[in-house]
C-alpha cells in the first residue's frame, strides 16, 4: 500500500478528530481512505474499491444515493459539478497549482465541496508519483 502526505487546513483535521472520537471511525486513517474511495465512486461508478469494509462503513454512515446526490448537486448542471470537470482537467494535465488556485478561489477551506475537490486533485498527483517511481 502506498503511503502519501496531505496537507488538510486544520478546521477539517479538528473535525476527523472529532469523527474519531465519537467513533464514527476506527481512525483518522480510515477515514481519509473511506472518503478517497467514497468520492472516487461518485466520479467513477466502475472504480474498484479496495478499503477494507468499505460497504459496512457507508452503511453505518447511512449514505444512499439520494443524500450524496442532494448534497453534492449531482443534477449534472451544477456549479460543484463543473468544479469536479475542471479540477479533473487540470489534475489530468499535471497543472497542479492551477487546480488549487481554482479550489482557493471559489470555495472555502472547511466547505465539504472544497474537501472533496481537493480529494479529487490529490488522486491525480498521487498516480502521477506512482507512474514515475
Amino acid at each position: 500500500m502506498a503511503k502519501d502526505t496531505v496537507r488538510y487546513p486544520d478546521d477539517v483535521v479538528d473535525e476527523i478528530d472529532r469523527l474519531v472520537e465519537d467513533g464514527m471511525f476506527e481512525s483518522k486513517s480510515e477515514f481519509y481512505r473511506f472518503s478517497a474511495e467514497y468520492v472516487l465512486t461518485l466520479i467513477d461508478p466502475d472504480h474498484d474499491v479496495e478499503t477494507f469494509n468499505f460497504d459496512e462503513i457507508k452503511s453505518e454512515l447511512d449514505i444512499d444515493e439520494q443524500s450524496h446526490a442532494r448534497a453534492l448537486g449531482t443534477d449534472g448542471g451544477t456549479f460543484f459539478l463543473d468544479a469536479v470537470i475542471t479540477v479533473r482537467k487540470y489534475g489530468l494535465r499535471g497543472n497542479y497549482e492551477a487546480a488549487e488556485r481554482f479550489i482557493d478561489d471559489h470555495y472555502d477551506s472547511t466547505d465539504q465541496e472544497c474537501i472533496i475537490l481537493e480529494e479529487l486533485l490529490g488522486t491525480y498527483r498521487t498516480g502521477t508519483q506512482n507512474r514515475t517511481a
